[in-house]
């Protein structure tokens, strides 16, 4: 049963998860992922749309990739970071850059943790529900 179904069914809502992307397969593969877990999933292509559509959909948790043209994931994070509503959101990026200096500016950007692709489905769902519990 999808989320939206046990929504309508009367049962708890879904928390929702942004997943901001600018590959629209990644976007996909993450949706599809998280939707069958349970959880709502909305979208962003990139960092500036990402920043509307949390003060739009208020999520309960970011997944943001790092690189993305437009706006990328450090700026979104920092802007995310400065409205007040959503101050709190838990952030985590996901990138291909494994380099150290890469999870430090992410949690110096606000991030609350940073996890390299390729990544293991179970440490991102282990994570996922350690800030969502």
């Amino acid at each position: 049963m999808s989320a939206m179904m046990r929504e309508k069914a009367g049962e708890v809502p879904a928390q929702t998860i942004l997943v901001v992307d600018d590959f629209d397969d990644t976007r996909l593969m993450m949706r599809l992922w998280l939707e069958r877990r349970g959880y709502r999933v909305i979208e962003a292509s990139d960092g500036a749309e990402a920043l509307e559509v949390a003060r739009r959909e208020s999520p309960h948790l970011v997944i943001m990739d790092i690189e993305m043209p437009e706006m990328d994931g450090l700026t979104a994070t920092r802007r995310i970071r400065e409205e007040e509503t959503l101050r709190d959101v838990p952030i985590v990026a996901v990138s291909a850059y494994g380099a150290e200096h890469w999870r430090d500016r992410a949690l110096e950007a606000g991030c609350n943790e940073y996890v390299s692709t390729p990544f293991d489905p179970a440490q991102i769902e282990e994570l996922i529900k350690s800030f969502l519990s």
